[in-house]
């Protein structure tokens, strides 16, 4: 298991620390083809999760599930939970919390540099962690971050349960 896992981000005129809580991995019972890192929703953990995961009955996946930094959330009127970014409203002209997004895209890339390379990689999530793992997905295909760095990570599929695209890019 990894514990309190930091990415440091260099944005082009910011650089932040962001601090992530505990991650927890459900090993494979079979041969491990597929590594899913799965992102849980807003105000929970990466325990929750892999504890639904471990009962499922897929022998060949490796599940990561990271628990996202604690943080103001400005749709909660500033209260404080676990979410991969800030969000303020759910609407395609709401302001976009692009350095959280890349900080939280960034950790779950750095996640997956120590798998080896000759598995699948997927990213997924609930909620919020769907609207990360959809973003990921969209730093893939772009082959950049929203600030222009370059996204080096070889997803082969993205699983999002309701979860939107959040824009940025």
């Amino acid at each position: 298991m990894y514990s309190w896992l930091t990415t440091d981000l260099d944005i082009r005129t910011v650089r932040r620390r962001v601090e992530f809580g505990r991650t927890y991995v459900v090993r494979p019972k079979g041969e491990h083809l597929a590594t899913v890192i799965w992102l849980h929703g807003l105000g929970d953990n990466g325990s929750s999760w892999s504890q639904v995961l471990d009962n499922l009955p897929l022998p060949n996946i490796k599940w990561i599930c990271p628990t996202a930094p604690t943080r103001p959330v400005t749709v909660l009127g500033g209260f404080p939970c676990t979410a991969w970014f800030d969000e303020g409203e759910l609407s395609e002209d709401g302001p976009k919390d692009v350095e959280g997004l890349d900080a939280s895209a960034s950790h779950i890339a750095n996640l997956l540099s120590s798998e080896p390379n000759d598995v699948k990689f997927v990213i997924g999530g609930f909620s919020i962690g769907a609207a990360c793992a959809l973003y990921s997905a969209t730093c893939f295909t772009q082959g950049r971050y929203g600030n222009g760095s370059p996204y080096h990570v070889n997803l082969k599929a993205v699983v999002g349960l309701s979860g939107w695209l959040p824009g940025g890019l």
